[in-house]
């Protein structure tokens, strides 16, 4: 198990953004399942899961992994977001307050273990926000918070203003990493992270499915993730693909598993984020939670986008 603060969570998220959307009920039930029994135990949502589509009104996946733990009472470590939802953006107090109390009532929770702030908000003085998710920790309403797609600079400010206001600081960083994106984290958001003691937990692990290898240069990006897919579908990332396949070919491994283990092994990562759209999918991403690929392999992956 891998730490952040008090929790204890498993070396591999499961992203909860596919329920609701690209997994239905009993498949994101079934996931759920799989999951758990494989040892993992962090489960990652937001309140705008899946607001981008048409009829949905955000909540979808927290009212899923809600129902889920409700019949089956697991102990699991819980994150969820506030911010972003079209009908609800912004960190003003208030409104923190209002995404705070339907997500907890989605989830079935009286506490959230990890509530990240999913945006930056530059029209709430930080210390007003900062001072609720202060005061929703004394109140026992969660237990720690996080920075979701912050950049490196207001990181720092942040938490500046968070130590001079003798407030709770933050204790994650959450932001999109992988082989074929890496521009915020090595561009001085980790750097900015441990000044502070934060650690690490990147979203988009695979890519959006790019890193799965089950796309081909010859053919345009397809399914409900083309949209995300196509900017990481480029000669350069392709390329990251080639390596990133004949490691796993070489040693009998999928791509994912593989892509995941060099995640693991970045330095100040606990835990990345992953999701599948089927329980199949599933053994790839847990195999990476005790995979470690060597250094030759970290050091060829890590080159390729830029070779």
């Amino acid at each position: 198990m891998q730490r952040i603060s008090t929790l204890r969570v498993s070396p591999l998220c499961l992203g909860g953004n596919v329920f609701g959307w690209t997994a239905d009920v009993p498949t994101s039930e079934a996931i759920l399942d799989a999951y758990l029994a494989g040892g993992g135990n962090f489960i990652d949502t937001a309140d705008t899961y899946s607001t981008w589509v048409p009829g949905h009104p955000g909540g979808e996946s927290e009212r899923i992994i809600g129902n889920w733990l409700r019949s089956r009472k697991h102990d699991v470590v819980l994150a969820t977001k506030a911010g972003k939802h079209p009908q609800r953006r912004g960190l003003r107090p208030s409104n923190l307050r209002v995404c705070l109390d339907g997500s907890r009532r989605r989830l079935g929770l009286e506490t959230i273990d990890l509530y990240y702030a999913n945006a930056d908000d530059p029209h709430v003085p930080a210390e007003d926000w900062l001072g609720a998710f202060n005061e929703m920790i004394t109140e026992g309403l969660i237990k720690h918070y996080g920075l979701s797609n912050f950049s490196a600079d207001r990181v720092r400010e942040v938490c500046g203003i968070a130590q001079a206001n003798n407030l709770v600081l933050p204790v994650a960083v959450q932001s999109e990493h992988n082989l074929v994106h890496r521009s915020d984290f090595e561009g001085g958001l980790a750097e900015a992270a441990a000044e502070y003691g934060l650690v690490l937990v990147p979203h988009s692990g695979l890519a959006s499915g790019f890193l799965t290898g089950k796309y081909d240069r010859a053919e345009p990006p397809h399914g409900p993730r083309a949209g995300w897919v196509k900017r990481y579908a480029t000669e350069a990332g392709f390329r990251v693909v080639d390596v990133l396949v004949s490691i796993a070919d070489a040693h009998d491994l999928e791509p994912a598993t593989v892509a995941l283990a060099w995640l693991r092994q970045t330095p100040q990562v606990v835990s990345p984020i992953a999701s599948v759209s089927d329980p199949e999918q599933l053994p790839a991403l847990l195999q990476a939670m005790t995979l470690r690929i060597t250094k030759p392999q970290f050091n060829k992956l890590s080159k390729a986008l830029t070779a």
